[in-house]
């Protein structure tokens, strides 16, 4: 894509060839270029938990098996103990996942915003935080 297809579909005014361009006209141009550009690239982002993603889905199916028991075990008048101990087996296996998760989203997002450096590691660093955040209060 060319930079003038890129501000067209950004929606910015397309500079006539030969025409001066006023400066604050070229400078929002160019913001939005750029934000059109960072918007694709994200689309077409490669997670960390992407090689994997295969064995992902396998535990992912493999704890709903264990919710659809419970909710059999429930449905069945089981005794409550042992339920416990299966929603116990369920939510170790979510935490278990879970960690498995913000590994690879350290190894390869956080690593990777550290490498380009500015202020993406912030970010990221902070992001990473708040989910380790929100994982300690379950």
């Amino acid at each position: 894509m060319t930079t003038t297809e890129a501000a067209d579909a950004a929606g910015a005014a397309v500079p006539t060839p030969g025409a001066p361009e006023a400066p604050s006209d070229q400078a929002q141009g160019q913001a939005q270029v750029h934000a059109l550009a960072q918007a694709q690239a994200q689309a077409h982002e490669v997670h960390g938990y992407h090689k994997q993603k295969d064995e992902h889905l396998k535990r992912l199916r493999r704890i709903e098996g264990q919710i659809r028991g419970l909710q059999r075990m429930v449905e069945e008048d089981v005794y409550c103990i042992d339920i416990l101990t299966q929603v116990s087996a369920s939510t170790k296996a979510l935490q278990s996942f879970a960690l498995q998760l913000l590994e690879e989203h350290l190894r390869h997002c956080v690593a990777d915003a550290a490498v380009k450096g500015g202020t993406e590691i912030d970010a990221k660093v902070e992001e990473a935080t708040k989910a380790i955040a929100r994982m300690l209060r379950t």
